[in-house]
């Protein structure tokens, strides 16, 4: 056993996997680029979340310091979502993750046809 184990559970890359590796995660941070949104809001901009799912991935992005939650008062109450710095952080490397995914999608679809008549 080597003492440099790069992704044992509690290592910061692994961390950093984790939060990427959601499906939801990534896709909510981005659908909030652009500024605060309401829970409504982002269901439209996202498309294909159910209300649970989302406030599931808003609650675990609150937890890990990506999001932050703002309550307005009225009738009736508001709630709004607005990245923190540290979710901003993540914009480079989604955006990086989905150019990639566009240009090589195909590639992986057709090892994955292969694969399956193959099988």
């Amino acid at each position: 056993m080597t003492a440099d184990l790069a992704f044992l559970a509690d290592c910061r890359t692994r961390l950093a996997f984790d939060l990427v590796s959601n499906t939801w995660n990534p896709v909510v941070i981005w659908a909030l680029k652009d500024g605060p949104g309401r829970p409504g809001e982002l269901r439209a901009r996202i498309g294909g979340i159910s209300q649970k799912v989302l406030t599931q991935t808003l609650r675990r992005l609150e937890f890990n310091g990506l999001v932050t939650r703002q309550a307005h008062g009225g009738s009736p109450p508001r709630v709004e979502y607005e990245l923190t710095c540290l979710g901003r952080t993540l914009l480079a490397p989604i955006q990086a993750f989905g150019a990639w995914a566009h240009d090589h999608g195909d590639e992986v679809m057709e090892a994955q046809d292969r694969y399956t008549r193959e099988a």
